[in-house]
Formats: C-alpha cells, sequence, structure tokens
C-alpha cells in the first residue's frame, strides 16, 4: 500500500510538471507581426519612411511590454492600411487579427479594439460577423461616428438598405467628415441618384487632405462616378490629380486604363492596368487585363490572364474556407470569372454560394441573374434581376443586363426601354454588353 502510494505521488508529480510545462509552452505570447518592406514604387516617397518610423516605435512599445494594448491596437490599425496600400491583405489581415484577437481576450470591451475587427471582418468580405461585432462596439460607445460608419457597411453589404440610410444619417450627425459623405455617396448610388452621389463624393474629396490614400481614394471613387454616367473627361481629371498628389496611386492608374478602354486605345489601357498591377496585386487588375487583351485580340494572354485571376480568388476563397475568422469571401468574383473562361457550371455553384450568404443584395442578385441569363435560364435570370432593381439604381450596367434578360423572357418592350435608358445614361459601356444591346435594338 505504501509503494502504490508511493509511486502515484511520483506519478502525480510528473504528470504535474509535465501539465506546467505545456502551459508555459502554448500560453507563450505570439511573436509580434513584422513590417515587410515595400518595393518598387510603393517604397519611394516620405510616407515609407514615416510609416516605417511609427510601426517601428509601436514594436518598440511591445517588445518593452508585451502587454501594451493601446499599441497592440495602434500596430493592427497600421497594418491594415498598409494591407490598403500594398494590397498584400493575406499577410496584413491576418497579422491584424492576431493582434486584435489577442487584445480583446484581455479586453472584451475595448472599443478601440472592436471596431478594428469589424472593419477587418468587412474587408475580408465576412460581412454578418463585421455587423455582430460593430453592434457589440456601437453597446460601448454610442456617441461613435466611425461605428456608425461601420455600422452603414455591413447593412447595405447584406442588403438592408434602410437601416444602412439610417446609420449613415447618425453618423453625419455626430461628425460629418469623408468618411461620412462618402458613405452618403454609396447610398444615393443605390437608389439611383447618380448627381447626388457626385456631390456627396467631392465633399468628401474635399474633407480629406490632398495624398492621403483615403481622400485619394475618395478622389477616384468620385472619377469613377463620372465614368458611370459617361463624362470621362471629369473622371479623367480625377484619376489625373490622384496620380499627381499621390504618384504610382494603382488605383487611379486603373482609372486611366478604363478610361482609355472606353475610348477603345487598347495598348494604353494594357500598359496602365500593368503598371497598376505592379503596383498591386489586386485580382480586379488581372480581370480588366484579361478583357482587354482579349479586346487586343491577344487571345492567349486574355486566357492567362483569365486563370490567373482565377487561382488569386481561388486561394482567397479557399483560406476562408478552411478559417471562419479570417480569410476572403470571394465566390462573387469567382463567379464572374468562370464565366469569361466559359465554366457555367463553377460560375453557378460560386453565384449561389454568395447569394445564400446575403440574398439580399442587389449586386449578388444581379450576380446569380447574369449567371442564369449566360446559362439560358431566363426565368430564373428575370426574376432575381427583378429584384435586384428594387432600389431604382441608375447603374448603367445593371440596366443594360436587366435589358437583355427582359427581352430574353418575353418582355421585348421593357427591354429596348431598359437598354436605351442605360446607353443614354453612359454611351461608353463595356463594350461586350453594349454592343449586345445594341444588337437586340437593331433587330427589334
Amino acid at each position: 500500500m505504501c509503494i502504490f502510494r508511493k509511486y502515484l505521488s511520483v506519478s502525480l508529480l510528473v504528470l504535474f510538471g509535465a501539465a506546467v510545462a505545456a502551459l508555459f509552452v502554448f500560453r507563450r505570447p505570439q511573436p509580434i507581426p513584422m513590417l515587410k518592406e515595400r518595393h518598387g514604387d510603393l517604397a519611394a516617397g516620405g510616407e515609407w519612411l514615416n510609416t516605417k518610423n511609427a510601426i517601428g516605435g509601436l514594436m518598440a512599445r511591445l517588445r518593452a511590454n508585451p502587454d501594451d494594448i493601446k499599441a497592440k491596437v495602434l500596430l493592427a490599425e497600421a497594418y491594415m492600411q498598409e494591407a490598403r496600400i500594398t494590397g498584400d491583405h493575406l499577410y496584413y489581415d491576418m497579422a491584424a487579427m492576431q493582434l486584435l484577437n489577442e487584445t480583446l481576450a484581455k479586453e472584451p470591451q475595448n472599443f478601440e479594439a472592436l471596431c478594428c475587427k469589424a472593419s477587418l471582418c468587412l474587408t475580408q468580405h465576412h460581412f454578418s460577423q463585421g455587423l455582430e461585432v460593430a453592434q457589440r462596439a456601437a453597446e460601448i460607445n454610442r456617441d461613435n461616428a466611425f461605428v456608425y460608419g461601420l455600422l452603414c457597411d455591413a447593412n447595405v453589404e447584406l442588403g438592408r438598405y434602410p437601416e444602412a440610410v439610417r446609420m449613415a444619417d447618425k453618423m453625419n450627425q455626430v461628425r460629418p467628415d469623408l468618411r461620412a459623405y462618402s458613405r452618403v455617396s454609396y447610398l444615393r448610388e443605390i437608389y439611383g441618384d447618380l448627381p447626388g452621389a457626385i456631390e456627396a463624393m467631392d465633399m468628401a474629396v474635399k474633407a480629406g487632405y490632398q495624398g492621403l490614400e483615403q481622400t485619394e481614394w475618395a478622389r477616384v471613387a468620385l472619377g469613377h462616378l463620372y465614368e458611370t454616367m459617361g463624362q470621362l473627361p471629369q473622371a479623367e481629371d480625377c484619376y489625373q490629380h490622384a496620380l499627381m498628389t499621390r504618384p504610382y496611386y494603382a488605383y487611379a492608374l486603373a482609372g486611366l486604363g478604363r478610361i482609355e478602354k472606353a475610348r477603345q486605345n487598347y495598348p494604353a489601357a494594357i500598359d496602365y492596368f500593368r503598371k497598376a498591377r505592379a503596383t498591386v496585386q489586386d485580382f480586379a487588375f488581372a480581370d480588366e487585363l484579361a478583357d482587354l487583351y482579349l479586346l487586343n485580340h491577344e487571345p492567349d494572354k486574355a486566357h492567362a490572364m483569365a486563370q490567373e485571376s482565377i487561382r488569386m480568388l481561388a486561394a482567397a476563397a479557399k483560406d476562408a474556407d478552411n478559417n471562419e475568422l479570417m480569410g476572403h469571401y470571394a465566390d462573387r468574383e469567382l463567379a464572374y470569372a468562370y464565366l469569361k473562361t466559359h465554366e457555367l457550371d463553377q460560375a453557378l455553384e460560386h453565384a449561389k454560394i454568395e447569394y445564400d450568404r446575403r440574398p439580399d443584395n442587389i449586386d449578388v442578385e444581379e450576380t446569380l441573374a447574369w449567371v442564369h441569363y449566360k446559362r439560358g435560364e431566363y426565368g430564373q435570370a428575370n426574376a432575381l434581376i427583378r429584384r435586384a432593381l428594387r432600389t431604382n439604381s441608375q447603374n448603367p450596367v445593371l440596366l443594360c443586363r436587366a435589358g437583355l434578360i427582359a427581352s430574353k423572357s418575353g418582355q421585348p418592350d421593357e427591354g429596348q426601354r431598359l437598354i436605351r435608358k442605360a446607353l443614354a445614361i453612359n454611351p461608353f459601356l463595356n463594350i461586350d454588353l453594349a454592343d449586345e444591346g445594341k444588337k437586340l435594338l437593331a433587330t427589334n
């Protein structure tokens, strides 16, 4: 009996020691994510030097005190901004989420961390989770404008447009600024007020500081609104101004590429998109290049670029499937990418996945409708596109697609009306889409 107790005591000591060792190993703080070097044009200018100095200071604080919560949140914010600038969302979004989750594990009610996490979820297209986290933040502080912006964005993406308007109104009541005006612009666009959308985005640009990424993002968005209305000179001015104040800005380069595409100057358009893509790895640039190579009679390059776009999007979607907290949901984008390679079953699969995720969003309804149209399933396409028109959006792409679908669904007069309206808003509509619409008008 005594021998048994002796061995039992020794065994318990060994097990206790192993448990303590395991706790030491597995609770060791994660290493602080490092800032990656920028390359090429993004490394030029004083902004990169300022960024490195600021992040270096935050990392020094965390090395001295790993529990410095304020430094962790500020570093997460800096990494989220670096993701926007470089396009390296895979690395920086994961780094930011690590820092935010560590913060919230210790301070679950940390308002700044909750806002950052909500924003990060929205960036990754985890819209329902972003809404839930933003609502938690709003319960802590109802006098903060930024949290209402997050609630606005989440409700827009989930197709809850009246609630999004209510949140945008609250945001503007608390603090009217660039971020508030830009959300008003987007909602006006959704509800079909394109001149009002331009007015609000112009206010957003004027409320910002020239050269800052946020300001030039708003200026590019303003240019895109001018593009939507077929006002190419005004759009071009916006993109040139953005490049003057923020050289090599990829989204301004892409804007100039779209202007040249509308003018059917395809070699120049290709050059702009190649420059944009050399700066920021955004799948949208590869997607645009696939179209441009086809228009420029380079089918092999078009096919290669379309396949590359699919690879980029599929990798992002796989990350999201493997990690429910992170990874970019990209099923809507994949649906369009597969349409370009004529893989209609895959296009339908991903369009349905996105639709199941957020069935009330008009852009998602449009996507699934267009996939059904391409598959010759006109009845299903028509039911979906009618719902996508419910906000009175005047987006000419949506109107033209709705017209083509109506024409194939036994409503030729309605179809012609919508196509004519789309071409009146933007005579420089997407060439393939415009050609299909014009051919249909000519045969009736």
